[in-house]
C-alpha cells in the first residue's frame, strides 16, 4: 500500500507563502501520480464519498503524472507550483501571494494505476486578511 506522509501547513496573512510536501512510501510508488487537492471551511456539509476519500477530483489544486508534468487548477495558476523530486518520492506546492479564499484542509493524494486513489490525512492551510 501507497502512505502518504505530508506537512507544512500553517497559518499566515495574505500575500504571504507556504510550502506544503508530501512524501510517499510503498512498493512501485514511484508508478503514482500525486496531487494536491482541498477542502474549504464550510463545505464539510457536502456529501464526500467516504472518510478514505475526503475530497473529490473537483477540488483538485495541482497535480503532477508519475513523470512530473502539471495540471493546475485555475485558482492555482500564476500563485502555485507543484513539483515533484522523484528521487524521494516528493511533491511540494508551492504558493505564494495566497488570499483568505486559500484557506483550506490540503490534502495530498496518490493516483497509482492499480487502485482508487489514496489519501493522506491533511494539513490546515489559514489565511488571515
Amino acid at each position: 500500500a501507497v502512505r502518504l506522509e505530508e506537512s507544512g501547513g500553517g497559518s499566515v496573512q495574505a500575500g504571504e507563502s507556504l510550502k506544503l510536501s508530501c512524501v510517499a512510501s510503498g512498493y512501485l510508488v514511484e508508478k503514482c501520480g500525486m496531487g494536491w487537492y482541498r477542502r474549504a471551511p464550510g463545505k464539510e456539509g457536502e456529501v464526500v464519498p467516504s472518510s478514505q476519500s475526503p475530497v473529490t477530483r473537483d477540488n483538485l489544486v495541482a497535480r503532477v503524472t508519475d513523470r512530473g508534468t502539471p495540471t493546475y487548477a485555475d485558482s492555482a495558476k500564476d500563485r502555485f507550483t507543484i513539483s515533484l523530486v522523484r528521487s524521494r518520492n516528493t511533491i511540494y506546492l508551492q504558493m505564494n501571494n495566497l488570499k483568505t479564499e486559500d484557506t483550506a484542509v490540503y490534502y495530498c493524494a496518490a493516483h497509482c494505476p492499480w487502485g482508487p486513489a489514496t489519501w493522506g490525512q491533511g494539513t490546515q492551510v489559514t489565511v488571515s486578511s
